[in-house]
């Protein structure tokens, strides 16, 4: 099966050096088998920023995160854990796993108008939890979001990205 692309000038990734793992050899598109693989403590960061209007921000902040509809980041907090148990059916071909942990985090960053969000998902098995990180700082950034939209819809979501992974065949840390 090829890629969909209206653009056949797209250049062809299944055959690269470093190739697509979710893709066969024949480009097909396939779950990971991780059976032959050793069970590790796998951990992955992530992290991303809510940034707001500055006056947005103030209001925010002075009000140490408390909205009508409650503590924006206790929610957040909640809906992230929530995030990353679910990945795996938010993303098709991520496999379930038992977590051994997601942590959260949240700063304000005065500099950037911005509420900082870190995610940090440990586990013990055959596959990694750099999704599980991601979607757990995706899915809090969305519920700040939700929680102050009516204050403004000038909010950004913004630096969403891996952080560290550790463990498995190699590790991997954002310089």
């Amino acid at each position: 099966m090829s890629l969909p692309n209206s653009d056949q000038n797209t250049p062809d990734l299944s055959n690269q050096p470093h190739k697509l793992s979710h893709l066969d050899a024949d480009g097909d598109i396939h779950m990971v088998d991780v059976g032959h693989k050793t069970v590790t403590t796998r951990e992955a960061v992530a992290q991303g920023s809510v940034v707001f209007p500055k006056d947005i921000y103030s209001q925010i902040k002075a009000a140490d995160g408390m909205t009508k509809k409650g503590s924006i980041t206790q929610t957040a907090h909640i809906a992230g854990i929530m995030a990353a148990k679910r990945t795996h059916d938010l993303i098709p071909l991520c496999h379930p796993l038992p977590l051994d942990k997601v942590g959260l985090s949240f700063s304000y960053d005065d500099e950037a108008c911005a509420i900082k969000v870190v995610s940090t998902v440990r586990v013990t098995h055959k596959t990694g939890v750099e999704m599980e990180a991601l979607t757990a700082v995706s899915v809090a950034c969305l519920t700040i979001y939700d929680m102050t939209k009516a204050l403004s819809h000038d909010i950004i979501i913004e630096d969403m990205r891996l952080v560290t992974k550790t463990g498995g065949k190699s590790d991997y840390k954002k310089a």
